[in-house]
């Protein structure tokens, strides 16, 4: 009797983790997050090599600070929906056509 109990409560035990190993997490924007990361050392690198000066990397950190504060207002009501997330690609994709265009514009750093 007290192994049928023991196998019993492991069994629940196992449903009930694998419940939280495969629950639906609506807030993730892991792609949004590694996107970011990868945008601000573009920035980070452009200010190293010379490509951006220190005004146009500001002014590059304060839209990724815009695009962050989007994504948490996003995430507020507990759910990403396609349409927010489409908003924050199309938005990353304007920051990162703007690195780009402000990284091969031939200004020199000051």
């Amino acid at each position: 009797m007290k192994r049928i109990t023991v196998v019993g409560l492991t069994a629940a035990l196992l449903v009930s983790v694998a419940s939280f190993a495969f629950a639906d997490n609506t807030t993730a924007t892991p792609r949004v997050d590694r996107r970011q990361v990868r945008q601000h050392a573009r920035i980070h690198q452009g200010v190293k090599s010379g490509e951006l000066t220190r005004g146009e990397a500001a002014n590059l950190r304060h839209d990724q600070r815009h695009i962050r504060r989007v994504e948490r207002r996003v995430k507020a009501d507990g759910k990403v929906t396609p349409a927010e997330r489409a908003r924050l690609t199309h938005a990353q994709n304007r920051e990162s056509r703007k690195i780009h265009r402000l990284k091969h514009n031939d200004r020199e750093r000051k």
